[in-house]
């Protein structure tokens, strides 16, 4: 069943957006959804060389994610007020260096997805050598305060909730 429908979830989502959009369950339109249900997730498996993500803990992601978009939204309501009422030369734009544990492929995609969508941040390259993340910060006055931020609320819940229950490598399933 895995080889035919490797990503079961996908498949069913896509069958059903596309009888959403056509506004219809007629047989033709079972029969064409179902074959791009089947066939996009088989095109789309060279595209995730590291199989697909597990997931240790969901809440631990829930509530990432529900901080976060409250970080966002806090950062925009920040950095509108730096761009508007202050003079250039008194922002402290800086390149700033996070250690990191955090080792899983689909974390590190989530935690630069995560500091990308925050205003005033952004992820410039993760050092390989030291695994640090090379991050700018639009406004920097305290350096050590962001690196604790991005460890204690982005790090540790990520790491929670993808590196407990990584995906095994394709060879390794059943």
């Amino acid at each position: 069943m895995k080889r035919w429908l490797p990503s079961p979830l996908l498949s069913v989502s896509l069958l059903l957006t596309w009888l959403m959009l056509n506004q219809s369950v007629a047989p033709g339109h079972l029969l064409l959804g179902g074959a791009l249900a089947i066939i996009a997730p088989l095109l789309a498996r060279p595209l995730q060389p590291h199989g697909h993500a597990r997931l240790g803990r969901p809440l631990a992601l829930f509530r990432l994610l529900w901080l976060s978009a409250i970080e966002i939204v806090r950062s925009c309501f920040n950095v509108t007020q730096i761009i508007l009422l202050r003079r250039s030369e008194q922002v402290n734009s800086q390149f700033i260096r996070v250690p990191l544990a955090l080792r899983s492929p689909h974390g590190l995609a989530l935690l630069s997805c995560l500091i990308n969508s925050t205003p005033g941040t952004v992820w410039v390259e993760i050092l390989p050598e030291k695994h640090e993340l090379l991050l700018h910060v639009f406004d920097l006055h305290d350096e050590q305060w962001w690196v604790e931020t991005i460890k204690t609320r982005y790090e540790q819940p990520i790491i929670e909730v993808f590196e407990t229950h990584e995906a095994k490598p394709e060879g390794d399933r059943a």
